[in-house]
């Protein structure tokens, strides 16, 4: 039951809702949407969706009220997620799977996604406040091995949810949805008193498995997220002091490789636990100047897979324990200049990697261990000229130690470098180009791998990974509309294999294509549109759609609408997603067969009661036309091992309330 999964995580919340008894207020209803200026650099800030990045706001996640990934990202057509349950679920960006991103979660780093039936390392969408997409050339400060972008989640906090001037608030959600979506609830609390200010909240979700479009039930898909955040911040004169814990979990009977259907005997679920925490300790100041505006941040965290002995040895099939352990920092101040600013720091990791298979491949390959430790310095400018010219340059220089499972240490350093220009040839229209060479150290990729090899060695040969990234565009900005188009050529050089024979790198792949963006308001309402067409190669070779950390994607559009209706209280919109037919000569030589063209409705409304403002009631129905479809990205009908794919769920309909005391 719902309730017995949120009673162990309700104590980080019940101090915070004891002090909440007025009402909070949203934004009134009607307010204009205004759309900024797309340019390089604002302010002496990068705007991420200027180069053909993606930002997904806090407006974007309140219409949407996204449960997963998938829903998270409906409206990216530079975003692709897989489909299955939460765990499963992967992240591609222009086809590159996010570990080949730096991803952080409110500025810590988090780790890549380490075997290759699972999904990629994300944070339940109830926690989050918005998402940036840095695709391809990422600034020196975005963070270590930014190969192709970065990827920053940001998670709300009290003073986001306090409005109208008040002190203390609380928020309550409960929702319920068809097709084995099930019962999902959060608690929220925050305040601020004097210099103290607190956010805690808790959520989970438990359901059934789904069914696709024509009644095929996925096994293992229920729902099963649950997790807690707790913020603590303390201001004193100038400074800032914050505390944070987050924590998520995923526990129930999955499938062994959740990213495909290998139908009977490896369709049968068994347990697993998907667990991910942080804590941090964030320093800056409340009264920046010129030459003092720092950012000093210290964390820990853990990544944990774990899965019963279930198969017999000397078969694993994903039976085994994984635990990745971290700890780090970042040190980092901005001087601001007449004509913008300079970022300069250093940031380090140590990360500890372990991994047990139960001793299926014989005791003396049980368990493995292998560790990284990162050092780097950065140094990033950006800059407004008055003749219409915008700049952002950096550097940054790494230094990476990787010890292997055998003990033997392998290390190196490298630079990277970052530049990206833009002109404003006439006001509202920008030309811009960039390039990035990125040095990422050595690449581990799916050290999961062990739990399924005998003796292994790291080969002599075996490089650090380096990326090469270059993009050029224009934007226009013209009052209530924007646009832009973006294209991209992302080449990751020395990623690892499979550890057969042993971990060496492979061929370089490529990403390059165009992506577009408009978005046109009329105060109360907007349309947005997006189109993105990638060429994703290994070696000059079109990639095969394996599901693997770089998949081809082909043509992508989406199309959304949001309205809001004052004289009723109401809000509705839609969005549309499109995927154009994948089809190549190598898919068809591996036995593949074409990953056919499909077209996904979603739409939602939300209304507020007259004299009961701080009670909203949403209704989302995805997949309105209940089509048969699976997710691009992920693994197709057929190949070698005559895999079936892990369709989406058909039409889902979801009525959901939710009250800020």
């Amino acid at each position: 039951m719902l309730i017995h999964r949120l009673l162990p995580l309700a104590g980080v919340s019940t101090l915070a809702l004891v002090q909440s008894a007025a009402f909070a207020q949203e934004p009134a209803a009607g307010a204009p949407i205004v759309l900024a200026p797309i340019t390089l650099v604002a302010d002496g800030e990068e705007n991420i969706e200027a180069t053909g990045g993606v930002v997904v706001t806090r407006e974007d996640i309140e219409a949407l009220q996204p449960t997963d990934p998938s829903e998270l990202f409906a409206r990216e057509s530079a975003v692709t997620v897989s489909g299955g349950a939460g765990p499963s679920k992967r992240i591609h960006v222009f086809g590159m799977e996010q570990s080949n991103l730096a991803v952080t979660v409110d500025g810590v780093p988090q780790f890549g996604n380490g075997w290759h039936h699972t999904g990629s390392n994300v944070i339940d969408p109830a926690f989050l406040k918005s998402v940036e997409i840095e695709a391809g050339a990422a600034a020196a400060d975005a963070g270590f091995a930014a190969s192709a972008g970065a990827l920053r989640y940001e998670t709300l906090g009290a003073r986001d949810m306090l409005t109208d001037g008040r002190t203390t608030g609380g928020r309550a959600a409960l929702s319920y949805g068809s097709n084995g979506r099930g019962v999902a609830g959060s608690l929220a609390g925050y305040g601020v008193y004097e210099g103290f200010d607190y956010f805690a909240m808790i959520h989970a979700a438990d359901g059934d498995n789904y069914e696709n479009g024509d009644g095929y039930e996925i096994l293992g898909s229920k729902p099963a997220a649950e997790g807690a955040l707790l913020k603590l911040g303390y201001e004193f004169d100038s400074h800032r002091i914050e505390l944070a814990y987050e924590f998520n979990r995923d526990e129930a009977d999955r499938v062994a490789k959740m990213n495909m259907d290998l139908g009977a005997g490896d369709a049968i679920p068994f347990p697993l636990k998907v667990t991910r925490s942080t804590l941090s300790l964030k320093y800056t100041t409340t009264a920046p100047t010129d030459t003092w505006d720092p950012v000093a941040l210290l964390y820990v965290g853990r990544s944990e897979y774990w899965r019963p002995n279930h198969y017999p040895a000397p078969r694993t099939n994903g039976d085994m324990i994984l635990d990745a352990q971290t700890i780090g920092g970042v040190l980092k101040n901005t001087f601001t200049l007449e004509q913008g600013t300079i970022t300069a720091g250093v940031d380090w990791a140590y990360d500890d990697y372990r991994v047990d298979n139960y001793g299926d491949r014989g005791p003396a390959f049980a368990v493995r261990t292998l560790e990284t430790m990162q050092l780097g310095a950065f140094v990033q400018g950006r800059f407004e000229f008055d003749n219409g010219i915008d700049l952002s340059t950096g550097l940054r220089f790494d230094h990476q130690r990787f010890t292997d499972w055998n003990g033997e240490r392998h290390t190196d350093s490298g630079a990277s470098v970052n530049g990206t220009v833009a002109y404003e040839f006439a006001e509202g229209y920008e030309v811009f180009a960039g390039a990035s060479r990125t040095w990422s150290g050595y690449d581990i990729g799916q050290y999961a791998y062990l739990h399924a090899r005998d003796a292994i060695v790291v080969a002599d040969d075996f490089e650090p990974a380096t990326a090469r990234n270059v993009k050029a565009g224009l934007n226009a900005s013209q009052g209530n509309w924007t646009g832009n188009i973006t294209f991209f050529d992302t080449r990751l050089k020395n990623l690892s294999n499979d550890y057969v024979p042993s971990l060496a790198n492979t061929a370089e792949y490529r990403s390059k294509g165009y992506t577009l963006q408009g978005n046109y308001s009329w105060g109360l309402g907007r349309v947005g549109a997006s189109f993105t067409d990638a060429d994703v190669t290994q070696n000059g070779v079109n990639v095969l759609p394996a599901g693997g950390t770089v998949v081809p994607v082909g043509k992508l559009a989406t199309l959304f609408v949001d309205q809001e209706i004052p004289q009723y209280n109401l809000k509705v919109g839609g969005t549309i997603e499109w995927s154009g037919k994948l089809s190549t000569a190598e898919m068809q030589a591996a036995g593949f067969e074409d990953h056919n063209s499909y077209t996904v409705v979603n739409v939602y409304g939300e209304w507020r009661p007259q004299n009961y403002q701080n009670v909203a009631v949403h209704l989302n129905v995805d997949n309105l036309l209940d089509e048969t479809y699976y997710e691009r990205s992920s693994y197709v009908q057929g190949g070698p091992r005559d895999v079936g794919p892990l369709y989406a769920p058909g039409r889902t309909v979801t009525l959901g309330v939710k009250m800020d005391f």
